[in-house]
């Protein structure tokens, strides 16, 4: 019995030696020569400015809200189509064009709040494009049916939103009249606040309306900055009492001549 357990190891040991351990050698030369996998080459990804068109690689770029910008001055800017770079874009429906030959001068100032004295969410948001529930608010049963629009809104923490572009006409003023020139909408550029008009205005708000100011300028010949309540008196109260035209006026730089209604709040 003993002698059959030692042939049968010896007759394994042969085989093993003639068949697999060859094989494996030769497996273990071949692996040896063979070149280390390469990694797979990235593929650069390339996005546009929105600003002037140019193509750039993504790592290159500015990326905001799913937006591009080859540098900060473009992402600063209003392009060629009317819209701001650094303001969140929520398109309105509440818009039409221009009159023909008529070149936008004029920057009306307004406030909002909903529900009314309530800041916060986005119900200006809602209403501003159609989608405001009425059911929501009792308030909001009595405007949920209008369609208005500014270009822009202000929020409480600085957040800069753009409904319309700035080449086609914002349903901001309604009823208006500025220095005898009728349908201010024609001519202006609408900015929303949001605020109550007898609240202090957010810093932050003020900051971002400076902004907002220098991109405006840059781009259109502003000849006049008014308030809601000067161009409808008796209709309107905002930017109310609480709305520092003086600070605006120094921040921005804004000549006397284009305040045609002074700087004390009112």
């Amino acid at each position: 019995m003993v002698k059959v357990i030692e042939f049968i190891l010896f007759f394994a040991l042969v085989y093993w030696a003639i068949y697999i351990y060859p094989k494996r050698a030769a497996l273990k030369r071949q692996k040896s020569t063979q070149a280390p996998p390469q990694p797979k080459p990235q593929v650069l990804q390339i996005v546009t400015c929105s600003f002037c068109q140019i193509r750039l690689p993504l790592g290159d770029s500015y990326e905001f809200q799913k937006r591009y910008f080859c540098n900060l001055d473009h992402f600063s800017a209003v392009n060629e189509q009317g819209w701001l770079g650094s303001a969140k874009h929520l398109p309105s429906p509440n818009y039409d064009e221009r009159p023909p030959g008529i070149s936008v001068d004029t920057v009306v100032i307004h406030h909002i709040s909903l529900p009314e004295g309530q800041f916060g969410g986005n119900a200006i948001e809602a209403f501003f494009t159609n989608q405001l529930n009425p059911k929501d608010d009792p308030y909001y049963e009595t405007i949920a049916h209008l369609e208005v629009s500014p270009h822009f809104l202000i929020k409480r923490d600085g957040e800069l939103i753009q409904f319309v572009s700035t080449l086609n006409r914002a349903w901001h003023a309604g009823a208006s009249n500025l220095l005898g020139r009728e349908r201010v909408n024609d001519f202006s550029i609408g900015i929303e606040l949001e605020g109550t008009g007898d609240l202090p205005y957010e810093l932050t708000q003020y900051q971002a309306l400076v902004k907002l100011i220098s991109a405006i300028e840059k781009k259109n010949s502003i000849h006049y900055f008014v308030g809601h309540s000067d161009i409808s008196p008796g209709r309107k109260t905002d930017p109310g009492k609480s709305f520092d035209w003086q600070y605006v006026s120094q921040m921005s730089k804004i000549p006397e001549n284009k305040l045609p209604f002074g700087i004390i709040s009112r």
